[in-house]
């Protein structure tokens, strides 16, 4: 089942970024195969970050919230999410980024 993760960073996430950056990179590393693609979002390039979005390959949605809240970025206080079903247009075409 593949699902969508947006993120919605506070101001105060930058902080948590800063200290936290090769936590979360590990981590995207140790579960490469069930989060397909990830990154940060910004308004423009070059400006700070202001979210992130992921796409995950996984058994539920439970696994998918698992996954997003064991990250070491997540703090809820600092860091609001969705998880949204996502099926793609053209499901035949390969697409590589």
């Amino acid at each position: 089942m593949r699902w969508v993760a947006i993120f919605d960073d506070k101001p105060s996430m930058l902080a948590v970024r800063q200290e936290r950056e090769p936590l979360h990179l590990a981590y995207l590393r140790a579960h490469e195969s069930e989060i397909l693609i990830a990154g940060g979002l910004r308004e423009a390039p070059g400006g700070g970050f202001v979210g992130g979005l992921w796409v995950l390959e996984v058994e539920s949605r439970k696994r998918a919230v698992e996954l997003v809240e064991n990250d070491p970025y997540f703090v809820a206080e600092h860091r609001d999410y969705r998880l949204l079903t996502w099926g793609k247009a053209l499901a035949d075409k390969q697409v590589v980024l």
